[in-house]
């Protein structure tokens, strides 16, 4: 896990345009990488114990009540499913390095809106239980029924996950003029999002 300013000097191709953006203006926040994700989906097996869940639904005649019986135990197997201590501890300690470990902070994955909130104590359990719900609305209905029309499966690679201060960001046009782009979201501390 890194901070924008330490993601950024791996370039835009490794960690995103988005992270690049906002290290290039000193938005605070922390890129939790793609295989922070893959190696939880891993240690517990998740990848065969979907497969094996939605083995039923064929995608070119997808029953949308079974599909939602189904999306619901997903998300359920991805909420109950825990992250190995290594893994927590390691997340704790990058919270840490990167200030987020006190006040409100928002998850969102780059260059979407929809955020997951939590107000941080230290070791900063409420953030790593915002990152999990991130994840977890993967598997919502209406974002299952999608990857089915858009790759004719269910499953899905993991993404980069991105933490800032504060709640969730609001788009600002002034701000995005002043910088040139279509979007700007800023919030209480300040900027934070670049789409």
């Amino acid at each position: 896990m890194l901070t924008f300013e330490e993601a950024a000097r791996r370039g835009a191709d490794r960690v995103g345009a988005e992270v690049v953006r906002l290290a290039a203006q000193d938005v605070r926040g922390m890129l939790v990488p793609p295989e922070f994700e893959e190696a939880f989906y891993r240690s517990v097996n998740l990848p065969e114990q979907l497969g094996r869940l939605f083995a039923p639904i064929n995608p070119r005649r997808v029953d949308e009540d079974v599909l939602e019986d189904l999306t619901a135990r997903a998300e359920a197997l991805i909420r109950t499913s825990f992250l190995m201590d290594d893994a927590v501890q390691i997340f704790y300690r990058a919270l840490g390095n990167a200030g987020l470990d006190r006040g409100a902070v928002h998850v969102r994955r780059p260059g979407l809106l929809s955020t997951e909130e939590a107000q941080v104590m230290p070791p900063g359990t409420a953030a790593l239980q915002a990152v999990k719900r991130l994840w977890t609305s993967d598997w919502a209905f209406g974002a299952v029924l999608v990857r089915l029309d858009e790759t004719g499966g269910v499953g899905l690679d993991a993404r980069p996950t991105l933490i800032f201060p504060g709640l969730t960001g609001t788009p600002d046009p002034v701000m995005a003029e002043a910088l040139g782009m279509g979007t700007a979201w800023v919030n209480e501390t300040g900027l934070v999002g670049l789409p």
